[in-house]
């Protein structure tokens, strides 16, 4: 600030004597507006901390989702491993896996230790490798320059454990995808309508099925019998049909998937596969439209099973059946063995599949 050359001699007795009550005046104000302030302070914070709490919570319960939904993940690769009854190979170097088999194959790989009390090797990791090459994938795990590596190594340092073992299924692109339908997409009801006092229903297929080749899956609802294992679940989830929105823009007239995590369905009726389909010649949306839309129940397998599952008795309802698709490449559809792959992933054979 400038000065204007004035001094305290400047002025008179009066005049600083008023100058000082309009500094005393302005420093009561000022002590005013700081207590208001503090006032302020005081109440917010309850409402802000209760507020922060909530979403403290929010983002914990979001973590544990998905924390639990790895977990599952991991599991049925396990599953499926053991299914195909692989052995296990000591860990000698991670150069090992710069070898040409390695190097650019997709696979579902485990890792595992034993300790120096316990022969038995357990799991310490299993994943489906469906984007990035086995062998770059392996030298994660097995390298100390990287984070999992580093971990795997301190276990080793510190005698957690005694050994390190891997051990892996080479797939096909198409296989993956295949494994990525089972674990990865949601279910979809299919919703249906009868006339009234008729016993015939008629399936309502949502609208947005891709018009391009994939893999496809029906399933229905089976009845609840005991409580269900949580490694069994995966792939399980649903969506509820109000995530299901309308759009009149689908030729068809009827919904188009639109897929909301918050309106997924936690507790599930557990969906039974039946029968496992390859767009390759035509689209997803064909192929589905003309399972759905055969009424000939003479036809057998999965048409038949539709059709017949389409007359019922008054007072009663059709099986709840649902679908999920995947979008795959055509020149991928041909390669793997896509139905005894996903057999294996869900443990038993898909009855329309023969």
């Amino acid at each position: 600030m400038e000065s204007d050359g004035s001094t305290m001699e400047d002025y008179s007795q009066d005049e600083w004597g008023n100058h000082n009550q309009e500094l005393r005046g302005c420093t009561e104000t000022d002590q005013e507006i700081e207590e208001i302030s503090l006032m302020k302070k005081k109440l917010h914070p309850r409402r802000e901390s209760s507020e922060d709490i909530q979403n403290v919570d929010q983002e914990k319960q979001s973590e544990q989702r998905i924390a639990n939904r790895m977990q599952e993940m991991m599991q049925n690769v396990v599953r499926i491993l053991e299914a195909v009854q692989l052995k296990w190979e000591q860990f000698q170097s991670w150069t090992d896996f710069s070898r040409l088999h390695l190097s650019n194959k997709l696979a579902i790989f485990g890792v595992g230790y034993n300790t120096r009390w316990k022969d038995d090797v357990r799991y310490y990791y299993a994943e489906i490798s469906s984007q990035v090459p086995l062998g770059k994938r392996l030298r994660e795990y097995f390298n100390p320059e990287k984070p999992e590596g580093r971990l795997v190594m301190t276990k080793v340092q510190k005698m957690n454990w005694k050994n390190v073992y891997y051990k892996y299924l080479e797939i096909t692109i198409s296989e993956a995808r295949c494994l990525e339908l089972h674990m990865v997409v949601d279910w979809i009801p299919i919703a249906h309508s009868r006339a009234a006092g008729g016993n015939v229903v008629h399936y309502l297929l949502p609208g947005g099925i891709p018009k391009s080749p994939g893999l496809y899956a029906v399933g229905y609802e089976e009845p609840e019998v005991e409580p269900r294992s949580p490694r069994m679940e995966c792939g399980g989830r649903i969506l509820s049909r109000s995530s299901l929105r309308s759009d009149s823009s689908s030729p068809s007239g009827n919904s188009t998937v639109k897929v909301e995590s918050e309106n997924l369905v936690d507790h599930l009726p557990k969906i039974h596969y039946c029968y496992l389909g390859i767009a390759e010649d035509r689209t997803l949306q064909q192929c589905l439209f003309q399972h759905f839309q055969s009424s000939s129940k003479s036809q057998g397998g999965i048409n038949g099973f539709l059709a017949e599952n389409c007359n019922v008795q008054q007072g009663t309802s059709p099986k709840s059946i649902y679908i999920k698709f995947v979008e795959v490449e055509r020149d991928f559809l041909s390669a793997g063995s896509l139905v005894e792959c996903l057999e294996k992933a869900v443990g038993y054979p898909l009855k329309f599949n023969l």
